[in-house]
C-alpha cells in the first residue's frame, strides 16, 4: 500500500478510536459492575461496553477500508483468513482496570499485510493520547513526534511487564525473570493494558516490555508504532514471531539484548 493511503488511512483510524474511546468513557463513568461476564477461562472478563466498542469499531473501519478482514478479540465478525489486509483490533485493552475503575485503559487498533503491521494506532483513553504509527514513517502521540529513550544500560531502565490471568504453567520461571530484572533495573510496572505498556516504550516512559501469554490483538499496533519511534520488538528467542507467538520484548534499541539475554536464562 502506499504511503499517502496509509497516511490518509491513519488519520481516519484516529478519529475513530476517539469516537469510540469516548464511548468507552461515559459508560464507564457510570458502569453497573454486576453486568460483568465471564469468558471461558478464569478470570477473563468481559462487558456489554467491550462487545458494544468491537462493534462500532468493526462497522468503522469496514467503512475506511472495505477490503480488509478482521481479527477481533471479542469475536464479533467471522475472522481473517486469506485475505491481503487484515485489521487487528482490540476495542478494551485493560477490562479489568475498566471494570473496576481504575484509570488505565485502552483502544488498539492495527492494520496488517500479510500478516506483518503496516499501521497501528493505541488511544490511551482516560490520557487522552492517541498513539500512532505507519510503515517507514515516524511514530507520533497527538501529532508530536515520539521516539524510544536513549538509555543503553538495563541499570537506567524502567521496564514494564504484564501478569497472565489464566494459564499459570509457566509462573515459576516467569516471576524469576521479574526478579532478575528487579534487581538489574530501576523497577518493574505493572500497569495492567499490554498496549499502554508498548505506547509508552514508544515514547520513552519505559525503556521495556516483556510478556507471555499475549494475542495478536494486544501487540499489533504497539509493534509498529515502538519500531517506528526507533526500538525492536522480538519474540522471546529474539526473532520475529512476537504477533501469533505469545512471546514479546519490546524496548528502545539500547537494551534489547540485555534484556533478551535475561529471559534466555530463565525462560
Amino acid at each position: 500500500m502506499e504511503s499517502s493511503r496509509l497516511a490518509a488511512l491513519v488519520r481516519q483510524v484516529v478519529e475513530l478510536s476517539q469516537e469510540v474511546g469516548a464511548f468507552i468513557d461515559r459508560e464507564g463513568r457510570q458502569f453497573d459492575r454486576s453486568k460483568i461476564e465471564q469468558k471461558e477461562g478464569f478470570n477473563n472478563l468481559v462487558s456489554y461496553v467491550d462487545k458494544e466498542a468491537e462493534r462500532r469499531l468493526v462497522t468503522g473501519l469496514g467503512k475506511i477500508f472495505p477490503s480488509g478482514g478482521f481479527i477481533t478479540e471479542e469475536g464479533t465478525v467471522s475472522q481473517a483468513t486469506q485475505q491481503e489486509y487484515t485489521w487487528i483490533i482490540d476495542p478494551l485493552d485493560g477490562t479489568t482496570n475498566f471494570l473496576h475503575g481504575l484509570p488505565v485503559f485502552s483502544i488498539s487498533i492495527a492494520l496488517a499485510q500479510k500478516g506483518k503491521p503496516i499501521l497501528g494506532v493505541i488511544n490511551d483513553i482516560c490520557r487522552n493520547d492517541c498513539y500512532y504509527a505507519v510503515r517507514d514513517d515516524h511514530a507520533y502521540c497527538n501529532d508530536r513526534t515520539i521516539h524510544t529513550s536513549v538509555a543503553t544500560y538495563l541499570s537506567e531502565s524502567l521496564l514494564a511487564t504484564g501478569f497472565p490471568y489464566y494459564h499459570f504453567d509457566k509462573q515459576a520461571p516467569y516471576l524469576e525473570i521479574i526478579k532478575a530484572f528487579l534487581e538489574k533495573s530501576h523497577g518493574v510496572r505493572r500497569i495492567g493494558s499490554a498496549a499502554i505498556d508498548m505506547a509508552y516504550v514508544a515514547c520513552g516512559r519505559f525503556e521495556g516490555f516483556f510478556e507471555y501469554n499475549l494475542n495478536p490483538w494486544d501487540v499489533a499496533a504497539g509493534g509498529i508504532i515502538i519500531e517506528q519511534a526507533g526500538g525492536r520488538v522480538t519474540d522471546f528467542k529474539g526473532g520475529p514471531n512476537y504477533l501469533f507467538g505469545g512471546e514479546l520484548c519490546a524496548s528502545n534499541s539500547g537494551i534489547h539484548t540485555a534484556m533478551l539475554e535475561t529471559i534466555q536464562q530463565h525462560w
